[in-house]
């Protein structure tokens, strides 16, 4: 007989005093865990196990001097023909590189249609420096450019070749239960992001283990709170971090890093050759790491008024203090070529290495895989209304350099996939 569980205290914008539904909320949680008859150590040594033979495998495939990284070729993806070992290390690893996503020549085509863009409209004499305090700390100038609307980030956007790959990724969720269809595999919505230019020869000081779904609104809102619900009534066994149950209407707390959409995987796309040891993207590839870190401020050691160091308005930190064991598994893309596109579940932690002296350009696109969804529709309108007037979108910092811009991508140039994407 199931025990009938008092519903969990929820705080759909973020909460005036943050210690005290910090406080609130795990005794809450614990509580819940304990009505289903066992303790939050016993549900979170489920998950610690769960986690460490994922950590040990890695581990046995780098003595072995093998790939961490899927590598899947893009005519694989568009010919259907992705053998079932490499969708079962896709969803093992929860990461992958798709070669040759865009053929090279193109990629680098792109690459110097952005300079002609940025230099054509002055933006470097303009430039007011960093806009958020995330990305101000990488230290070239500008590596990261505030730029939206350039003619080769939407060409990639609403490309035949992306459209593919952003539904091969989407369909490799659950994206149908209880009768809910939660999202649209097959049809993404436009999430625009900015570029990064990182010069030959740049010192940067990379990004520090963090990931991007949220902050205190995973534990603190209600949609979040039913999306993690295996975790908190001790079936910890069901959890599933491809299952988007939940996930695809909620709010989240505003802050300077925070992601309006829901996205089943965070990507870029390459505009440059890239060697592994030169400043690149590390994951930690295990999907289920999420359920150690949403467990883990409920333990004994930690204070009662925090969440292992997450709050709002700052990214979701993960590191040695509290996830020690999941550092372990830290592992780097291969070498990349201009035209491969990187890919890593929206769940999962992620750092860019430092690099001093940079051999070769750093250069990328960032481009999500984004589905069409509520949530995703709601934000596509304001999306739709920075595209029209050549401003920053509203997750990111004000800073709208594109405005009078003559030679931005306009409304005339949007093909099919495109003004499905903006919710035209």
């Amino acid at each position: 007989m199931s025990v009938p569980t008092a519903a969990l205290p929820h705080w759909e914008q973020t909460p005036t005093d943050l210690r005290a539904a910090t406080r609130e909320i795990k005794a809450a949680l614990r509580e819940r865990i304990e009505a289903s008859g066992r303790t939050v150590e016993e549900v979170f040594a489920v998950v610690e196990a769960r986690v460490q033979a994922a950590v040990d495998d890695i581990a046995a495939a780098r003595r072995r001097g093998e790939p961490i990284w899927p590598v899947i070729d893009y005519a694989d993806i568009a010919a259907g023909t992705v053998g079932a070992e490499q969708l079962a290390a896709v969803k093992r690893r929860g990461c992958l590189v798709v070669r040759g996503h865009f053929e090279r020549a193109q990629a680098l085509q792109w690459d110097a249609d952005i300079v002609d863009y940025v230099e054509s409209n002055h933006f470097f004499e303009d430039y007011r420096g960093p806009g958020d305090d995330f990305f101000g700390s990488v230290g070239s100038r500008p590596e990261i450019y505030p730029i939206y609307w350039s003619p080769a980030q939407m060409q990639a956007r609403q490309s035949e070749r992306m459209a593919a790959v952003q539904a091969f990724l989407n369909s490799q969720w659950k994206h149908e239960s209880d009768g809910v269809t939660w999202f649209d595999p097959n049809r993404d919505s436009l999430y625009p992001d900015r570029i990064r230019r990182r010069p030959e020869g740049a010192d940067s000081a990379g990004l520090g283990t963090h990931l991007d779904p949220g902050t205190l609104d995973l534990w603190m809102t209600r949609a979040y709170q039913q999306a993690f619900r295996h975790l908190f009534d001790g079936s910890v066994e069901r959890y599933d971090p491809w299952d988007a149950a939940h996930r695809t209407a909620g709010p989240q707390y505003p802050g300077s890093t925070m992601c309006s959409a829901f996205r089943t995987f965070q990507g870029w796309t390459a505009l440059s050759d890239m060697d592994h040891d030169q400043g690149v993207l590390h994951t930690v590839p295990i999907p289920e790491a999420m359920a150690y870190l949403m467990l883990r401020p409920l333990l004994p050691d930690v204070p009662d008024d925090d969440m292992c160091g997450v709050t709002v308005n700052q990214v979701f930190p993960a590191g040695h203090k509290w996830h020690a064991p999941l550092m372990e598994a830290l592992s780097g893309i291969p070498d990349v070529t201009a035209g491969d596109s990187v890919w890593w579940h929206c769940d999962m932690i992620h750092s860019v290495a430092p690099v001093e002296a940079q051999r070769g350009w750093g250069n990328v696109m960032y481009i999500p895989a984004a589905p069409w969804c509520p949530r995703n529709e709601q934000y596509a309108a304001s999306v739709r209304d920075a595209f029209t007037k050549g401003e920053s979108p509203s997750d990111f910092p004000a800073e709208h350099y594109e405005r009078d811009w003559p030679n931005r991508f306009q409304a005339a140039d949007l093909n099919a996939i495109g003004r499905r994407g903006l919710g035209l």
